[in-house]
């Protein structure tokens, strides 16, 4: 029997010279095939919609030293973009581990792997919180020597409304990684209290007008359950303060309910216990985090790992992207980077 064949789909429609719906840029989701739209975006200062510009990649290469026939682990998969910057340093002999706990991404970013020529023996893709690696160590031949975490949320997660991770365009308020499991922000803010929701959006975004903004949620008799509603309550709660500020604030209140609603704190802490027991001696990790609530704790768990010896030497200071970087990708601007190289004595 023969199969009906796929009925032609019809490119995105949109008004004016260029597009601006995340959907209707279908250039910009099509790289291999539209390369040169993609290059001028990025040329702008921007990122193309559908993708991710990975951070730090010549500061992490130097601080993780991948070398052929080493065992390295990708904690956040994301677009892959670090993960084909590291294969090719592990080979020959080598392999690449890479968790991500997003269902949607996870088999795009591992099929961009395997049309690079990486195949199931080298490169291993798993679903999984980066929390729970230990499960990887019989595989891994009982440890890693390189391990890099990206605690930033990828570009395409970012920009796509439906994953409702941002408040320039309208879409469900969800900010789950993963969308199956959990509930999402709409749901938790049925549910938090005043002083609960003061301290989420104060502890994990730094936010100044915390109590101004938790009102204003709250208080509305129709709890909001799009990213435009929660947008305009957030306005309203900061009443006339300048523009530039109220998109500063929009930005906090987004990430602090996306950690709330993950957890994203403490899976970092958890991941931050276990890291010394899955890295082989003398195995380097890198830790490139977007928020002062993560760099505290990585900045504490390693400086801890080394007055205990579980660490033989940790980055002095935080790394920053480079100038140029700063320039060409506006999303390197917050970024910190740590590193930690594992003592080769046994751990207690």
């Amino acid at each position: 029997m023969e199969e009906t064949p796929a009925p032609h789909k019809r490119r995105p429609r949109y008004r004016g010279t260029n597009p601006r719906r995340f959907e209707e840029r279908y250039k910009e989701h099509d790289p291999e095939r539209y390369g040169a739209t993609v290059e001028r975006v990025i040329a702008k200062g921007q990122t193309p919609a559908g993708m991710h510009l990975p951070i730090c990649v010549q500061e992490i290469l130097e601080a993780l030293d991948p070398k052929p026939g080493e065992i390295g682990l990708d904690c956040t998969l994301g677009y892959a973009g670090h993960s084909s910057l590291l294969m090719p340093r592990l080979l020959p002999g080598g392999m690449l581990f890479a968790v991500d706990v997003d269902p949607i991404e996870l088999p795009r970013s591992t099929q961009r792997m395997r049309d690079q020529g990486y195949d199931e023996v080298t490169f291993i893709s798993r679903q999984q919180n980066f929390a729970a690696i230990r499960g990887l160590l019989g595989e891994a031949g009982g440890g890693f020597d390189v391990v890099l975490a990206d605690l930033g949320v990828s570009s395409m997660q970012l920009d796509n409304p439906a994953r409702g991770f941002t408040y320039k365009a309208d879409g469900p308020l969800d900010l789950r990684l993963n969308p199956e499991k959990g509930r999402p922000a709409s749901e938790l803010l049925k549910a938090v209290t005043l002083p609960r929701l003061e301290k989420i959006l104060s502890e994990y975004a730094d936010e100044p007008y915390a109590k101004d903004i938790a009102r204003a949620i709250l208080r509305s008799p129709n709890p909001p359950s799009t990213t435009a509603q929660l947008t305009k309550l957030v306005r309203s709660g900061l009443g006339n303060l300048e523009e530039k500020h109220v998109k500063k604030s929009l930005a906090r209140t987004f990430m602090a309910l996306r950690i709330a609603v993950n957890e994203e704190l403490s899976v970092l802490d958890h991941f931050l216990e276990v890291l010394p027991y899955c890295l082989k001696p003398g195995g380097r990790v890198a830790i490139l985090s977007f928020h002062s609530g993560e760099d505290r704790r990585v900045k504490r768990a390693f400086a801890i790992g080394l007055e205990e010896a579980v660490y033989e030497t940790i980055s002095p200071a935080p790394i920053l992207a480079g100038e140029a970087e700063r320039r060409a990708n506006p999303r390197s601007i917050p970024a910190k980077l740590r590193w930690a190289v594992r003592s080769t004595k046994p751990l207690g």
